[in-house]
């Protein structure tokens, strides 16, 4: 049995080591897929049919408007996760208060005394692996090899983890992913059909691959996002996360569910300005706690005893 326990941990290890070792691969495969598709929709089939005049001019010039704008947006929200750190510990860090009964008096030292000796104490949470006291909605990720704010999962995708501080900017890279993906679909599917027509199609064998390659690949971002989206749309909706949802599904009472618009402004800010750019503003960074990721409102004399 201990030998079982030991192997399952040494694959554990070996496959969040993996994971870390995907960073730069994933990145690469994501700016590949961006290329892909931008050689197909804008150098060899739109790009080229602003000469032509009439119908199609316009029609060419306002898909390249449109995809070079979600183009932007999408890269920008990418990036800004990739960089952003989701949220750390800091240092030393105690809690002012028992957050999660919702007990108002501040904890004394002897408290902490006694947490430090037994980190089975379910009063406040403790990373056994960090050794230190984990804030509210805080996980440890096996990936990263620390404990995040509000973690929500790790994604190779963006080769980071997603909480706190980059949550937002997850949701909105979601979003315009599947907007560019949409709209590429739908820009080359018309020349998808023209494959399986008896004409002739014009163009090189090479342009006419990149443009079949570059349609499947976008539908295929645009259905599996889509599932993604709406996922995470609910989570939102919720005030919850990956991580929560799976925790708490057996209970239906969540204290963080603040209903629907205040829930989202925990994630979006109330500035509406900025609702759609992987940005805050600074009043929403001093008026809201839960964008800095330690301390989060509950409901109202909800029991947290229940949960």
């Amino acid at each position: 049995m201990h030998r079982s326990g030991v192997a399952m941990a040494w694959n554990v290890f070996k496959f969040c080591t993996a994971l870390r070792g995907l960073g730069s691969i994933m990145i690469l495969l994501v700016l590949g897929v961006v290329g892909v598709t931008y050689y197909a929709v804008v150098l060899t089939n739109y790009g080229p049919a602003l000469y032509e005049g009439g119908l199609d001019s316009v029609t060419a010039l306002g898909v390249l408007i449109l995809f070079h704008c979600l183009l932007v947006m999408l890269l920008w929200s990418y990036f800004s996760v990739v960089f952003t750190d989701p949220g750390s510990v800091p240092p030393n860090w105690r809690p002012a208060m028992d957050e999660e009964r919702g007990e108002g008096d501040a904890l004394n030292g002897s408290e902490f005394s006694a947490l430090q000796s037994d980190p089975s104490n379910q009063r406040i949470r403790y990373c056994r692996k960090c050794s230190q006291l984990k804030p509210p909605r805080c996980h440890h990720c096996s990936v990263c090899g620390r404990c995040v704010l509000k973690m929500d999962h790790h994604c190779v995708w963006v080769v980071n983890c997603v909480g706190a501080l980059n949550y937002k900017y997850f949701l909105l890279f979601l979003f315009y992913t599947f907007l560019e993906t949409t709209l590429v679909t739908l820009a080359l599917l018309p020349h998808f059909i023209a494959f399986f027509s008896d004409g002739e199609i014009p163009g090189t064998p090479g342009t006419l691959a990149t443009t079949f390659l570059a349609f499947v690949l976008n539908l295929a971002f645009a259905l599996s996002v889509l599932g993604f989206l709406i996922m995470h749309v609910s989570l939102v909706a919720a005030n919850t996360t990956t991580i929560e949802a799976y925790e708490k599904k057996t209970n239906p009472k969540w204290r963080y569910d603040l209903g629907r618009m205040k829930n989202f402004e925990q994630v979006f800010g109330t500035d509406k300005l900025y609702w759609f750019i992987p940005a805050y503003s600074e009043e929403d960074l001093r008026k809201i706690p839960a964008l800095q990721g330690l301390e989060y409102p509950s409901r109202p004399h909800f029991d947290s005893q229940e949960v």
